[in-house]
């Protein structure tokens, strides 16, 4: 498809699992050579990771064709819209109606990475690795136990994912649950916890990864993350996709 003149922009049905083993496959040279949108979340993480990894190309974490299943979402089209669209000085808020929480306030300014924590941490220790410093990095996963999700966190921050970080943006963790014995943290309390002593803006509950509200995150693009209680937000620092506008 990246070959085919006719395409323009590539989103995926949807997600699942195998990224990882198909991405020794892909031709990166091709990819390049003939750069279009690519877009989606979960275990499209892997491919959106490695294609800008190797390429230079902005990649997209946003909404997929399964996202659609339960209809269209009005906010999730219209900043796919904007930002595929190449709009400048792009403001990424959160719905009304969807609590983002700021566990630490403050402002920065870095590279946007970041996707499925479960992919994040299967590349550790390749060639895929992504490297954090300097970026501000979002991370989100689904039907996870709160035990897991604590032992994601310590093994990111442990193999040095969170040392070098400008700020930390937690998606909506969908479906995340409690065993029968009570973990007795919720997973804002784990997120301190763990992180809670870096010198760094952290928000919690962002639209991003496989909530309803799922805003399009640009992979690379220099952002300013606004954690303030009032109207926490990023801005797109420059247009992700070039226009004949």
């Amino acid at each position: 498809m990246f070959s085919d003149p006719g395409i323009d922009a590539i989103i995926c049905a949807r997600g699942g699992y195998g990224a990882n083993r198909v991405l020794p496959l892909l031709d990166f040279d091709l990819i390049k050579g003939h750069p279009k949108i690519f877009m989606g979340y979960s275990d499209i993480t892997g491919y959106l990771t490695s294609i800008t990894q190797k390429t230079g190309l902005i990649t997209f974490h946003g909404p997929m064709l399964a996202s659609y299943k339960k209809g269209l979402v009005d906010y999730n089209f219209d900043i796919m819209e904007n930002v595929l669209c190449g709009e400048p000085d792009l403001n990424i808020k959160p719905p009304g109606s969807l609590p983002v929480r700021i566990l630490r306030p403050g402002t920065t300014v870095g590279p946007l990475w970041g996707g499925n924590m479960t992919l994040l941490i299967n590349r550790l220790g390749t060639a895929g690795t992504v490297n954090t410093d300097g970026v501000i990095l979002f991370i989100e996963d689904l039907n996870e136990y709160l035990y897991a999700f604590e032992r994601m966190l310590v093994h990111m921050r442990t193999a040095g994912m969170f040392e070098k970080i400008k700020g930390l943006i937690i998606g909506e963790l969908d479906g995340f649950k409690d065993q029968d014995i009570p973990f007795d943290k919720d997973t804002d309390e784990i997120v301190l916890d763990i992180c809670g002593d870096l010198d760094i803006p952290i928000v919690s509950n962002f639209p991003c990864g496989h909530g309803d509200y799922q805003a399009t995150m640009p992979i690379s693009i220099p952002i300013e993350l606004n954690a303030n209680e009032k109207a926490p937000e990023i801005k797109l620092l420059e247009p992700a996709v070039e226009t004949n506008r």
